[in-house]
């Protein structure tokens, strides 16, 4: 266990590259999330913003116990709870993204904050956790569940229908949708569509739901926009990986994505079953590659087991989920030859795509919702009370040696 006495020295206002693997040794200052389950994290300026489904927060020590809604802030460097940061969202928050000036994005499936009628997407203030009034996005018809930001840009994927369906590009500093944004994902596996991830560069914005289109083209649930110019336009980017089913109960089985830090390539997750195919993987792709059958670099399969969130950081690819396994392509909810013991948390080559050695375990339960990395190391949360096998309640952080 790592005291929290080294953390003053590694705020970071945002993630960047990592030189190293992160230690297996979780640092001790992080606080504890009582019940229900992590969903996101965000890191604004030295504050961790938490977002998930929860009532209730405890610190480091568990001796101080604090009644949150679904939302709380931590100092990084000591952990301390933030006492005047406590907006009561009624309603699960999805996805967080930091924002400028000391305010953070939510987005979620809630139609109120303090009993304030916001519904599924807000911008708060970190300081006080009171809503910024001038962002005002007219988001209606369904949730949010993923944002990210570039710049003035901020984009918002779900399964809202308002302002438009699934995916918007908004103004990030009064909510307003963009009109040079107009990219929509349609035909989906599922009764609407959804998208479940996004991620942005300075010129791509990676997405993957339950779409099998997008713009009315063949891009079966994922796809790489063009950003660069002044209209959002479909790059020239197809991959059918994905076009294969898994078990009927995942009509749609990509999750999380992840650019590397120099946006090079990224890393897409799934769930699906223990069946062939990408079911159940985590896949690498090249960013800049062109064409109408684009095929992975390389594949990683947990043999049965999903994947729900990952996070590239150049010298690892960070994989979480609740599977008990990695290096497992003939696994069928069993360890098949070469399979390498990862549970609920690993971490894979970036160049090889094999497991490397780092494995600190965690309970499984549900499993890892969320990955931040930042320049002191990798925040992780889940539904599960174990990381690192150390008690570590929903959300903890593995920090750089």
């Amino acid at each position: 266990m790592l005291a929290r006495v080294a953390l003053a020295a590694i705020i970071a206002a945002a993630p960047t590259a990592h030189t190293r693997v992160v230690s297996a040794d979780p640092v001790d200052s992080t606080p504890h999330v009582l019940d229900g389950i992590v969903n996101a994290i965000a890191l604004v300026g030295g504050t961790v913003v938490v977002g998930g489904s929860f009532t209730a927060v405890a610190d480091s020590t568990r001796t101080t116990s604090y009644s949150r809604a679904n939302l709380f802030a931590y100092d990084l460097a000591t952990g301390r709870v933030l006492p005047d940061f406590a907006p009561s969202v009624r309603g699960p928050v999805h996805s967080l993204v930091a924002g400028e000036s000391g305010t953070v994005y939510v987005g979620g499936d809630f139609r109120s904050i303090d009993n304030t009628r916001i519904r599924s997407l807000a911008r708060l203030s970190v300081a006080t956790g009171q809503p910024v009034r001038s962002f005002a996005p007219e988001i209606s018809g369904g949730s949010v569940t993923t944002l990210a930001r570039r710049d003035s840009d901020l984009y918002a994927g779900g399964d809202f229908t308002r302002p438009r369906v699934g995916l918007a590009g908004l103004n990030a500093t009064t909510g307003a949708a963009d009109p040079r944004f107009t990219i929509t994902p349609g035909e989906p596996l599922t009764g609407n569509v959804r998208v479940h991830a996004i991620a942005a560069t300075a010129n791509r914005l990676l997405v993957d739901g339950s779409f099998t289109t997008l713009d009315g083209r063949s891009r079966p649930q994922l796809g790489l926009i063009d950003i660069s110019g002044a209209t959002a336009k479909l790059a020239n980017w197809r991959s059918e990986a994905y076009l294969k089913k898994c078990k009927d109960t995942f009509p749609s089985y990509v999750r999380g994505l992840d650019f590397s830090p120099d946006g090079r390539y990224f890393v897409v997750v799934t769930t699906g079953g223990p069946l062939s195919g990408m079911c159940d993987t985590a896949a690498r792709f090249e960013t800049y590659a062109s064409g109408q059958r684009i095929k992975p670099t390389w594949v990683n399969w947990t043999g049965g087991d999903s994947l729900y969130t990952v996070s590239v950081t150049g010298s690892a690819v960070y994989v979480g989920g609740h599977q008990r396994w990695l290096n497992n392509p003939r696994g069928r909810d069993s360890p098949g030859p070469g399979a390498v013991p990862r549970e609920g948390i690993g971490a894979i080559h970036p160049r090889t795509g094999k497991a490397l050695s780092w494995n600190p375990g965690r309970e499984r339960g549900i499993g890892v919702k969320a990955f931040l990395a930042h320049r002191g190391g990798l925040l992780v949360g889940s539904d599960t009370t174990r990381l690192g096998r150390e008690y570590h309640a929903r959300i903890g952080m593995f920090p750089l040696p």
